[in-house]
Order: structure tokens, then sequence, then C-alpha cells
């Protein structure tokens, strides 16, 4: 396959990766209109577990699918991958139904961890059933991965990225269509919308399925025929091929639930500790701030800059194999810098406008006081969250992967031993504040094993960090000025509208003010490249 089909179908999976993440945002506004805080805690308790329970069912199989096919593909064996997929459909959908059946029947177990306090907005039997909900979704999800990574392994990135979308546009299209028929016709309550929102989930992977299954006969013909065309095959065993496909898929496990563990910690611990504080009363309306409404905004930035630091990946992973030390040492120096250029000043907006922002996508609600305390605080945690997962994927790049399993740990376990304490302390502002310092913990263990591993200069970084500082401190000042001028000057009363327009304004000169410091330093060119020159059009 040509280098030019290549990256198209690479940038094809990226924008689906990212649409999909934009849509996962953007639904979250008008379900939280449909069911409030207490709505959104019942979502989260089904929803993070079962999010880990399918990251460990598809084993990272997706990837690890893709990199062996395309292997044996290289060396002209059709018929090994072939075998893989065919092995690995019959397994996988296995795994799915035991996955299905330990969620399910383990529901009212975790129900009762999680709801320890009478004094709590939902009950045992209302978390009990939406996690037995989202169950279902499991019986499909992992073998759907094996059909993703196969066509992968051949290059072609349509099927998943389209796929995805489809994935993404019925769930959520049916999961709001569901959450307001019954909320505003039938007037049911919230334990059964929630319930069928979370059973969504199983209705996407139905409709992902189809897609796939047609693509699947579409593409067939032309697979058989490269299958009778092979020039030789390599007779592996059963248990060998297993055991190359974990190798690959093992890394990207926990790594890539990281997020989920951090919130599933918070639904064991955060109850429990607040209840034993007497905050049982806000705790869940607390916890849906954290772990849905406010992680969706401040994991904003995070999408938009990881999407950009990791398209460097492969790049870094070739000249790392070719041994090629200051390219490679500039590539790690960029996906970093990336990261502190695009997600720093976002989080500091953020946290200087967090009422507003909560306000503008989610109404003037009694609880908006204290979703501008936890998002203030919370959206400088997502400066680690974008650290920690560019640095992993980096560690994969320079064949490190396994100490991201390390840090993650070391993540973890501070993580748990914090929690509970910081609560104590801090009330709900404890559980961000651990969490902040697990994952701050775990970027710093993987920039440390970055730099013995390829000794890149930390000067540039940390010279144009610096600088990335700066220009926060004068954007800071112009949107607090622009924000107290709309607030004194334009607004007699606090309303949703308010918010929308503070927000849009402060934050819009705020970003055109650090993006002119920015360019006119020369910084965008250093750290974006080129490209960024286009815009002397707004910058003459």
């Amino acid at each position: 396959m040509s280098t030019s089909n290549i990256i198209r179908g690479t940038m094809l999976l990226t924008g689906a990766t990212f649409l999909s993440k934009l849509l996962g945002i953007i639904y979250v506004i008008p379900f939280e209109a449909l069911v409030g805080t207490k709505g959104g805690a019942l979502f989260s308790y089904a929803y993070n577990p079962y999010m880990i329970l399918i990251s460990i069912s598809t084993m990272g199989i997706p990837l690890a699918m893709s990199k062996f096919v395309a292997k044996y593909n290289s060396l002209g064996d059709f018929q090994t991958g072939r075998r893989m997929f065919r092995s690995g459909l019959i397994f996988m959908f296995i795994t799915g139904i035991l996955a299905f059946l330990a969620l399910f029947f383990s529901a009212e177990l975790l129900a009762k961890a999680i709801i320890t306090d009478n004094g709590l907005s939902n009950t045992v039997t209302d978390v009990k059933f939406v996690i037995q909900m989202v169950s279902f979704a499991l019986i499909i999800i992992p073998a759907m991965s094996v059909v993703r990574g196969f066509f992968q392994g051949y290059q072609s990135m349509g099927p998943t990225a389209v796929s995805q979308v489809i994935e993404q546009i019925v769930r959520i299209a049916f999961l709001l269509v569901s959450v307001f028929v019954l909320r505003k016709i039938f007037n049911a309550d919230i334990s059964l919308a929630v319930g069928m929102a979370t059973f969504a989930a199983f209705i996407g992977a139905l409709a992902s399925s189809y897609v796939l299954w047609l693509y699947w006969n579409w593409r067939k013909p032309y697979l058989d025929k490269q299958l009778a065309n092979q020039r030789e095959e390599h007779q592996l065993s059963q248990s060998s091929m297993y055991k190359e496909l974990l190798t690959y898929a093992g890394p990207f496990v926990l790594v890539g639930i990281a997020t989920p563990i951090y919130q599933v910690i918070d639904q064991f611990t955060f109850n429990r500790a607040m209840s034993e504080i007497g905050l049982a009363n806000i705790s869940e309306s607390a916890l849906a701030i954290i772990v849905l409404y406010g992680h969706k905004l401040v994991i904003i930035p995070v999408t938009i800059a990881t999407g950009l630091s990791l398209a460097l990946l492969p790049a870094i992973t070739k000249s790392f194999t070719e041994k090629r030390r200051d390219i490679y040492n500039t590539q790690i120096n960029q996906a970093l810098q990336i990261i502190m250029l695009v997600v720093l000043p976002a989080v500091v907006g953020m946290a200087l406008l967090s009422k507003e922002a909560y306000g503008a996508f989610y109404g003037i609600g009694e609880n908006i006081q204290m979703a501008d305390v936890l998002l203030s605080w919370y959206a400088p945690v997502a400066l680690f969250y974008a650290l920690f997962t560019v640095t992993a994927s980096i560690l994969q790049g320079i064949n490190k992967q396994n100490f991201a399993l390390i840090s993650l740990g070391f993540g973890v376990i501070l993580k748990v031993v914090l929690n509970i304490p910081l609560i104590y302390v801090f009330e709900a502002k404890g559980a961000i504040i651990a969490t902040g310092l697990a994952v701050m913990t775990a970027s710093l263990l993987n920039i440390g094993c970055i730099y013995r591993t390829t000794k890149f200069s930390l000067k540039p970084l940390l010279k144009r960090t610096l600088l990335v500082m700066i220009f926060v401190v004068i954007m800071t000042i112009s949107v607090l000025i622009v924000k107290w001028t709309i607030t004194m000057f334009m607004f007699d009363q606090v309303t949703r509208i308010s918010f929308i327009l503070t927000l849009l304004l402060s934050s819009s000169v705020g970003f055109y003010i650090y993006l002119w410091f920015s360019y006119k330093s020369t910084l965008l060119i250093k750290v974006l490249g080129e490209q960024a020159r286009k815009l002397e059009k707004i910058f003459p």
C-alpha cells in the first residue's frame, strides 16, 4: 500500500476518534438536563467498571491484532493472519461472555461497595440495575475489536473509523431518546432512565458490528484473492500465535484504562469518606461533577493536545529504531512541548472561568457553587492526564512500554493511599488533589524513564515552558479584566446566557492575546512547525 494511502488512513482514523470523543462530550449537556447530578453519579457507577472490563476483556487486541496481521502480511503469509483472526474471534467472544457474566452477577456486590450510606441519593437497587444493563455490551465489543484490528492490519482504517463513529452516533441517539421519553413523557424514575442510557452501549455495539459485517462482505473477495496468492506460510501453533499476540497487547491494557481506574477508586471510597465527615447529602452530586460532568470539560484540551502529540509517535518509533538520536530527541521534545503549549493555557483558562464554563454547558442549578470550586481544582489535573498519555505512548515508541505499567502502578497506589485522608482534610476537593498527585507522579516517572533511555535535552522543553508560563500570566490578567468588566457593567442577573457570553468573550480575548504573544515570539513556529505561519493573516 502506498505511503499516501497509509497517511490518509491514519488521518481518517484519527479524525473518527476525535469525532467520537467530541460526540461523547457534547451529549452530556442534554443528558445532564434530563437526569441531573443524581443521574450523572448513577451513570458513572455503571460506566467506569464497564470501561475497565472492556479494556481488560479486549486486552489491547485492536492494536495487537493489527500489528500481528501486518507483520505476517509483509512476509507474504496471509494465512497466518487469517488463522489468528478466526481463532481470536472465537476466543474474544468467549471472553466477552465471561466478562458479561462477571459484571452482571457481581452487580449487587459492587453496588453495596459503592452505596455505603442510606443518606445518598441513589440506592443499592438502582446501582445494581444500571450495572447489569451496561454489562450486555460486553458480549459484543471484545469480538468486534478483533475485526477492527484485522482490517487495520491491512492498513484499511475505514472499517474501524466508520464503525466507531456509527457506534457513537447510534449509542447517543438511543441514549438521549430513551431518557427523554422515559423522563418527560412517562415521568419514569431516574434509575430506569439511566439504566436505558447505559444499555445504549449494547445498541451502539450492535450497530457497529453490522457496519463491520458489511465491510467484511465487501472486502472478502479481495482478501481471499491475496490468500490464494500467498508466497509462504509459517506453521505456528495456536499457543505460539497467542503468545505473540499477547506480547503486543499487554502494555496497552492498563495504560488505556488509567483514567477509569482513578475514577473507580473514587467510586468505592468517595461516598464512604464523605459520609464519615457528615457530607453524605452532597456526596453524589460532588462525585458526578468530578467523574462525569466536570471531567468531560477538562478532557477537551487533553483530546486536542494528545491528538497533535501522538501524531509524532510513528516518527519517533521509526527514528529510534534507526538509532537517529538527534531526530528522535527533537521529536520527543516537540511532543512534550505541544502539551505545554496547548494544555497549560487551556487548563488555566478553565480554572479562571470554571463557574461560567459549567453554567454555560449544564445550566444554573443548586450545585453551581460547588461545581465552580471543584472544576477550578480539577482543571489543572488535565495537564497531567495529557502528559501521562503522551509519555506512555513515547515509551512504547522507544521500546520501554512496560515501564508505563510500573509508573501507573505507583500512581494507583498513591491514589488509593491518599484519597480518603485527603477527603477528610479537604472534603470533595481531596479526591481531586489525590488524583492530581497520582497522575503527576506517574507522568514524572515516565519522563524520567524517557530521559534515562534517550538522554534527550530538557533545556528546550524547560525554556519554552517558561515562555508559555509568561504568556499564560499575561492571558490570565486579560481574562480577569474582561470577566470583571462584563460582570460589572453588562449583566445585572446571573443567567445561563450571561455565563455563555462571559465565557465566550473572556476566553476569546484571552486566547487571542496568548496566541498573539506565542506567534510574535516565534514560539508557535518552533513548536508546531512552519504550518503555524498560516496565522500571519491573523497577526500581520
